[in-house]
């Protein structure tokens, strides 16, 4: 059975067939090109680039060298959409040393990297993506300092095993009032700094995606639906109250987290992996009421079971299922969610396994309805310029694709690590590569 980034897309239809699945398949990808309106601007068109940390910040949280050098290439790609990386909105919710940070000291360092892209990009493609920015607080994978300081929303076995993390580190209740205080004074500042809208991160199993899973855990946050969403809820009220009309608060959402009940959101209650998507599309019919338009969805938690959200051809343990079945029930599970909110516009993940079937597979579900935009997120390290080309030819270069080697992964885990493409981008990340991960 084939186990490699599809460089043909003979390669992928044989695949598909193999395996039994059946996700849309368009030779014409024009539709790709096609702006998407929402209420109060336009994006140029379906293609995004998603939020993809470069922990190359400095201490204080600004942009750094590698940071801008980062969003020069994206901001030349031609995305319609950059979803500007996870940043800090307290410094004890930094996931390292080097995670971008906003605070009301360093606006206009945030300010200038907006400007920068934006003119980069209206000077190489005659257009303005819109940016979004991402607003974290890393919970149990917080390190502000190099070590692990974890706040943690409740114990979890399947995580923690025999070592559990002390309970003075789960965080009260009255600690996470602060933090959605926190959360709606980064979107003012997102605002302020220029960015198009913010994203309040509930993804990937940091803070306020672990609420979701809260079942167990008592007070104003845990137990019932209405509390274990009560975080993401009222700081994207917070936001859209503190900011204006023309500034967009949306959310990157964990719909699916791929472990047990009564430790993960989306999961069927009865023991299995199965996905059940009668709370997240509770989540996302609530959202959409209280006019929350565009949404990021996932699934997954790159630190425990990257298979899911991030399907690789090599990575840190044998998947336990073909990387294209991680893909198919990710775009397949979006599509069934979009379903409950035909209204909301959605953005899609995991499309970098799909190699250059990747754009077809993108038009398919957005001509079928089952998305609105495809996210890119590894690819954007090989391939900053894949949006330019997907508009220009219709289709992807074989020779620049991303491998899904897991080597910019591999640099993220290591302290000071600064991830990369080390295939593609390798004259900047391969010695990076070499010395953390390899040790030469």
């Amino acid at each position: 059975m084939l186990r490699k980034v599809y460089t043909a897309t003979e390669e992928f239809h044989a695949q598909q067939k193999e395996l039994g699945l059946d996700m849309p398949f368009c030779e014409d990808t024009s539709v790709l090109s096609q702006p998407l309106q929402l209420k109060n601007r336009m994006i140029p068109n379906r293609l995004a680039c998603q939020a993809m940390e470069g922990c190359d910040g400095t201490a204080d949280g600004c942009p750094d060298t590698l940071t801008v050098r980062r969003y020069d290439r994206f901001a030349r790609g031609g995305a319609g959409l950059i979803w500007f990386e996870a940043t800090a909105v307290m410094e004890e919710g930094r996931a390292n040393p080097r995670q971008l940070w906003i605070h009301k000291d360093n606006v206009d360092a945030f300010a200038r990297q907006v400007d920068r892209i934006r003119e980069t990009a209206l000077r190489e493609n005659g257009y303005a993506p819109m940016i979004v920015m991402q607003a974290t607080h890393s919970g149990r994978y917080s390190k502000p300092h190099g070590a692990p300081a974890p706040l943690i929303a409740y114990n979890n076995p399947i995580f923690e095993k025999d070592a559990p993390i002390a309970e003075s580190r789960i965080v009260t209740d009255d600690h996470i009032d602060r933090i959605g205080e926190a959360l709606v004074e980064a979107a003012v500042l997102a605002e302020k700094a220029g960015f198009d809208g913010v994203d309040i991160k509930c993804c990937h199993r940091y803070l306020n995606s672990e609420l979701l899973s809260a079942y167990n855990r008592p007070g104003r946050y845990g137990g019932s639906f209405e509390n274990r969403t009560r975080l993401l809820r009222e700081s994207i009220a917070g936001a859209k109250e503190s900011c204006g009309s023309d500034f967009t608060v949306t959310s990157r959402l964990n719909v699916y987290d791929g472990f047990p009940y009564p430790y993960g959101f989306g999961v069927a209650t009865d023991g299995s992996l199965d996905f059940d998507p009668t709370e997240p599309e509770k989540l996302l019919q609530e959202l959409s009421g209280m006019g929350v338009e565009l949404l990021n969805i996932t699934m997954g938690n790159p630190y425990f079971n990257p298979h899911v959200n991030r399907p690789f051809v090599l990575g840190g343990y044998e998947a336990p299922e073909h990387p294209l079945t991680g893909v198919a029930r990710m775009l397949q599970g979006i599509a069934r969610l979009k379903q409950a909110v035909p209204e909301m516009k959605i953005i899609s993940s995991a499309m970098s396994y799909l190699g250059v079937a990747a754009p077809h597979v993108a038009a398919g579900f957005v001509n079928g309805g089952g998305f609105d935009i495809a996210g890119f997120g590894r690819t954007i390290f090989a391939y900053p310029d894949f949006a330019k080309e997907i508009l220009k030819n219709g289709k992807m270069d074989a020779k620049k694709l991303c491998i899904c080697c897991s080597k910019c992964t591999g640099i993220m885990r290591c302290p000071g690590g600064t991830p990369g493409c080390v295939i593609r981008d390798a004259e900047v990340y391969k010695p990076i590569y070499d010395q953390l991960v390899r040790g030469v």
